[in-house]
């Protein structure tokens, strides 16, 4: 394959990323026609398609392997403007991939550092939010440069390492309690009564009353609350049982705004970071910039996941 282009891996990123032509141009600085221009060089040069001319714009699988090629450019390009000391010309774009529920409770403390250094440096993060159990294909499609995940495999040119496990356990409002489970909650009455429920990709709920009460596939009441925050207060307004991680809801169940209905039940759901290995197969060349967000991600889960307080006591 002939040299690629920086400036066409950046028009290709830009296409992704902002979904139409006059987007891309506006981020770029350039016209509408020399974003097409460039693509088309590109493609002509390739011999075949990389973007869908759709509504909003896609990329052809041959797109989004050079996608992938874009974002390890940008970030090597980041790395070595950070080592000489000099300016990018406007920030690196580096995006990664969370879920939601790590997202509301340990991913920005654990991030703060780095994004503070990134303030001086130059670069810009991106955090794209995603269910845990499909986060990995943002980076497999090249749209990210690393996600926590539950999948343990890594991709071939990733690396991979654990970060900890998260405990999901039920709770609820003590008004809700009382007034719907007065006895607790039971193989006998959970179909009766609502579980809050993150989106359609969301299946905690299910999973919990699967654990708890030996049911395959259980049919739920449901009510969707697509915010991690939000979700926990529905859960406190007494809009019905939520399943959430313990590190998120102890401080309400400590204050008395939630309850825990089965504290000896838990999911738990293992955490691991991915993130895309530059240069020599053994990983020494990785970019110092995406390495450290690999890094005080691990410290930060470390700190939030692996203490006696990250699950409930029965």
């Amino acid at each position: 394959m002939q040299d690629l282009d920086p400036a066409a891996l950046d028009c290709l990123a830009a296409l992704a990323d902002e979904g139409s032509f006059e987007r891309a141009a506006a981020r770029l600085a350039v016209t509408q026609s020399a974003v097409s221009q460039r693509l088309r060089a590109f493609e002509s040069r390739l011999g075949q398609p990389l973007v869908v001319r759709s509504r909003p714009l896609r990329l052809t699988a041959a797109g989004k392997v050079l996608l992938r090629v874009a974002r390890q450019w940008h970030a090597l390009r980041a790395d070595a403007a950070r080592e000489l000391g000099l300016a990018l010309g406007g920030a690196a774009r580096l995006p990664i991939a969370v879920n939601a529920d790590s997202l509301a409770t340990w991913v920005l403390p654990a991030l703060d550092p780095v994004v503070q250094a990134g303030l001086r440096d130059g670069h810009g993060l991106e955090l794209v939010v995603d269910d845990q159990d499909f986060t990995h294909e943002w980076l497999r499609e090249g749209a990210v440069l690393g996600c926590v995940s539950t999948v343990h495999e890594a991709l071939r040119g990733c690396e991979v390492r654990a970060l900890g496990v998260m405990h999901y356990t039920a709770v609820a409002s003590p008004a809700f309690a009382a007034a719907h489970l007065p006895r607790g909650l039971r193989h006998d009455n959970f179909a009766r009564v609502p579980f809050l429920v993150f989106n359609r990709k969301d299946d905690m709920q299910a999973q919990w009353v699967a654990r708890a009460f030996g049911v395959r596939a259980p049919r739920l009441q449901e009510r969707y609350v697509p915010s991690s925050d939000a979700y926990v207060r529905a859960a406190a307004m007494g809009w019905g049982v939520g399943v959430a991680p313990w590190i998120q809801v102890r401080d309400p169940v400590a204050r008395g705004e939630l309850v825990a209905l089965a504290p000896q039940v838990t999911v738990p759901v293992a955490l691991h970071w991915h993130q895309w290995r530059f240069g020599g197969a053994d990983g020494d060349a990785t970019p110092g910039l995406l390495d450290r967000i690999g890094d005080a991600l691990a410290r930060g889960a470390q700190a939030a996941l692996g203490g006696d307080d990250a699950k409930p006591r029965p």
